[in-house]
């Protein structure tokens, strides 16, 4: 077996690697456990949240989605209206790797499923988003991990071969469609472990790995 390629760019996730992403961090003040799993169980908000990752307006999706559930307009609304509230915080060890690897040289950039609208108000919140040297967003592309396609059109706009990408993602699913392109792969689990694996890479020092 051949020892992997030297990675030439890493390539993060955002919510859950840089960006914690919790639903019921806004529902379950409102609503209680059990109400936020019963507004679950009677409305797809994945399937909602799918499509504005796919592209659709984030407001006039929401709206819709609201208007046919009545029940729940309100708690529906608010996915759109108090957004943010899901989206945070910020992950501190996460984002001080990802500018280590820039301090470096390293190239990086973001593969993530994002709305349009909804990423602009991360934006907003959080400044190192604009330190990517470039962002491969799933609304803007119209395809969501794990979809092969969308890992193509990051390899086709970089140049940058498959095996020379190291690539982090919080999900099994989305890293093993990476791994079958011939990606190197980190299952995000934490940033202490993803220090560590940047370490063993030799991406970063082990004094810049430090929380």
């Amino acid at each position: 077996m051949h020892p992997p390629r030297p990675v030439t760019a890493v390539v993060f996730d955002i919510g859950n690697v840089l960006i914690e992403w919790d639903p019921a961090r806004l529902y379950d003040p409102l609503l209680g456990p059990e109400g936020r799993a019963r507004l679950f169980a009677e409305v797809d908000l994945d399937g909602m949240n799918r499509a504005i990752d796919l592209g659709a307006p984030f407001a006039g999706t929401v709206a819709a989605t609201a208007a046919r559930h009545p029940r729940w307009a309100e708690a529906i609304g608010l996915w759109h209206d108090r957004w943010i509230e899901m989206a945070t915080p910020a992950i501190p060890h996460s984002v001080r790797l990802l500018r280590a690897l820039r301090a470096r040289g390293v190239p990086v950039f973001a593969l993530s499923n994002f709305g349009n609208a909804s990423f602009e108000i991360a934006r907003a919140h959080y400044p190192f988003l604009d330190e990517f040297d470039a962002r491969f967003l799933s609304g803007r592309l119209g395809v969501v991990k794990p979809d092969p396609a969308i890992y193509a059109a990051l390899e086709t706009a970089t140049g940058v071969a498959p095996a020379e990408l190291f690539f982090v993602d919080d999900r099994a699913a989305n890293i093993a469609a990476a791994n079958a392109r011939g990606w190197q792969t980190h299952l995000f689990e934490g940033p202490a472990g993803l220090a560590t694996a940047l370490v063993a890479a030799g991406l970063v020092a082990a004094v810049e790995a430090v929380p």
